[in-house]
Parts: C-alpha cells; sequence; structure tokens
C-alpha cells in the first residue's frame, strides 16, 4: 500500500508504508517542486588575475613570518580575502572587492581588525601598496 498526499504541480515520491515503518518515517510522503530553484545569489568572486598578486602578497608575508593563514568568502555583494596571524583569531585584515562602490570610492579596500577601512582604491595594485615594506609595523 501507498501512502501519498498530492499536491498541485508537484512529482510524488511515495514510500510503502511497510517500508517508511522500518525507517521510522510512519506514513510521509515526500513530493518534489520541479518549478522551484534555488535563489540565484549571484556571488561576487575574485578573477584569476586578481587573485595572483594578492597570493603573492600572502606567500611574501607568510616567509616573513607576518602572516599564518587565510580564508576566502563569496558573498552577494562582496569578495572578502581575509588574512590571519593565528587561524583562532580574528582576521588581521580583508581585503575587499565590492563592485558596487567601484564608480564612488573604489571597489576595493583593505579593512583592519576592528573593521575600519584603512585604505580604499579603484585598482588592486593601489591598493596592495598599502602592504609595502616599511609603511606599517604589525604589532603583537
Amino acid at each position: 500500500m501507498l501512502n501519498a498526499l498530492e499536491f498541485p504541480g508537484t512529482v510524488e515520491a511515495a514510500i510503502p508504508v511497510a517500508d517508511s515503518a522500518r525507517f521510522g518515517l510512519g506514513s510521509v510522503s515526500m513530493s518534489f517542486d520541479p518549478s522551484y530553484s534555488a535563489p540565484r545569489g549571484a556571488g561576487v568572486f575574485f578573477e584569476r588575475r586578481e587573485l595572483e598578486p594578492i597570493l603573492r602578497l600572502y606567500g611574501r608575508m607568510v616567509a616573513a613570518g607576518e602572516w599564518r593563514d587565510y580564508g576566502m568568502d563569496s558573498l552577494t555583494e562582496a569578495a572578502v580575502f581575509s588574512v590571519f596571524r593565528r587561524s583562532a583569531e580574528a582576521p588581521l585584515y580583508r581585503i575587499e572587492k565590492r563592485p558596487a562602490l567601484a564608480r564612488r570610492q573604489g571597489a576595493w579596500a583593505v579593512v583592519g581588525q576592528g573593521g575600519h577601512i584603512l585604505r580604499r582604491a579603484h585598482e588592486l595594485d593601489q591598493l596592495l601598496r598599502f602592504f609595502d615594506k616599511g609603511r606599517f609595523k604589525v604589532v603583537d
């Protein structure tokens, strides 16, 4: 015996009552709606030509002993590259790409630990000059 519910516009997947008890489901019917699609959060991400200089900088800073770990996020409004002194801490810096701000303040920003924007730029190479040797010093 099959136990199924009817919903308009859905494809039914009925579970036999005898089998459903075996799986602890009681008399359950599942349905799949083919018209449903997951929300399309066209997230922002780094392009290869953008990620290359960021990873090159990361490699330099790891070799210098300044940075230890990194993380990347692709959000709906921004792509974020976070760098950490230690893995368990909050990010030391976040390099953010926000295309919505490209014409106004610049799509690129370096955000410090407290969430303060330390530098903004229209181009990535301008932004990465913030990390040039002698311009800053990490203090524990």
